[in-house]
């Protein structure tokens, strides 16, 4: 077996240096805060096909603000989607869908025009989302009702490298599906 040993001063240089790597890692995604919301009573597990609405988009953003431009954020949002519904057992289809998906990034999430069920009494469509939001929705294909809606909202940070921002869309995606993925299969049983 070997033993080594670092001085003191050279042992403090190094956690100087390791301590902002180490921060870094576990701060990344602690700002992102996530809520989602189901419609009552229904059946998720019903529910086996979707499809993509028209609406899914990260809002218009001339000066880059949302998007970096050497990154297509509309297609890490959907990739990270396609792959958890998928992990949920629902199929992409192109026609005759059970579910639309729609998400919106940044402020503007009047673009999903989502329209929710007047019997529910829980208020599911948001009506002020923050700065940095992703809204993401689950839109019964037949009635037209959301039926499951789940957004994370976190601090807008400028200036992240292009991994940073796939682990922070990986993360909130993940987390705002997660519930789903339960709840599905709860009802499932």
């Amino acid at each position: 077996m070997y033993a080594f040993s670092i001085r003191p001063t050279h042992r403090r240089l190094l956690l100087a240096a390791l301590l902002p790597t180490i921060f870094a890692c576990t701060t990344l995604t602690s700002d992102i805060k996530v809520e989602t919301f189901a419609q009552p009573d229904t059946d998720l597990s019903a529910y086996k096909s979707y499809a993509w609405a028209g609406s899914a988009q990260v809002v218009f953003d001339p000066v880059g603000q949302w998007e970096q431009p050497t990154l297509d954020t509309d297609e890490e949002v959907r990739f990270v989607i396609n792959r958890e519904l998928r992990h949920s057992g629902l199929v992409q289809v192109e026609t005759d869908p059970d579910l639309y998906v729609g998400f919106a990034a940044g402020v503007d999430t009047s673009v999903l025009e989502l329209k929710q069920d007047p019997d529910n009494k829980e208020e599911m469509v948001p009506t002020n989302v923050p700065k940095a939001a992703l809204v993401i929705a689950l839109i019964d294909a037949r009635t037209g009702y959301t039926v499951w809606l789940g957004y994370a909202e976190g601090n807008a940070q400028n200036q992240q490298s292009i991994e940073n921002i796939r682990k922070r869309i990986d993360f909130a995606v993940t987390e705002i599906l997660e519930p789903y993925q339960a709840l599905s299969a709860e009802t499932a049983d």
